[in-house]
């Protein structure tokens, strides 16, 4: 974790937006958190409907992200992957970012990033937003999700929509 530099994590004026959660089931105790927390980032904005999915891993979460974004405006993927001693966390963890850059850019939504990629499990219970942790990924994905969702709503189309309710 840098520890500097992140951006203001308050909530933002989403209303009328909707919002789709993807979340892995592994290390649960901590995506479950995590969940709630994103699930409350968007309540605090004014989301008019959230809706949360589960999944077995990480490597799943791209796919559902993107059945999410046909029908919301946002989609929020959390999940923890913990480095072991294979390279099996490399593979993972680039399948997912560009699993869900991917989705992104294809659907012309935003996909908060919240998929904790870590060295240890301590490292994961410090940023996924429980009492006494350092950040809260859970809840500064979501935010970082809807302001873009909030710029591309603001920019002046040439022509048409861009994916977003009239």
């Amino acid at each position: 974790m840098a520890g500097f530099g992140e951006p203001g994590a308050t909530a933002v004026d989403a209303a009328g937006l909707t919002v789709g959660v993807v979340a892995a089931r592994w290390h649960g105790e901590l995506t479950d958190h995590m969940v709630e927390r994103a699930v409350a980032a968007a309540e605090a904005s004014g989301v008019r409907e959230v809706r949360v999915a589960r999944v077995s891993g990480s490597v799943e979460l791209p796919v559902v992200a993107q059945a999410l974004a046909r029908e919301y405006d946002v989609v929020v993927a959390l999940g923890v992957v913990v480095r072991g001693s294979t390279a099996h966390f490399d593979y993972v963890c680039q399948s997912v970012t560009e699993g869900l850059t991917r989705v992104a850019l294809d659907a012309g939504k935003p996909v908060g990033q919240g998929v904790l990629t870590v060295n240890t499990i301590e490292q994961a219970r410090d940023r996924a937003g429980l009492p006494g942790s350092a950040e809260d990924k859970g809840w500064a994905a979501t935010i970082a999700a809807l302001d873009a969702a909030l710029a591309i709503r603001d920019l002046k189309p040439r022509s048409g929509q861009l994916g977003f309710g009239g």
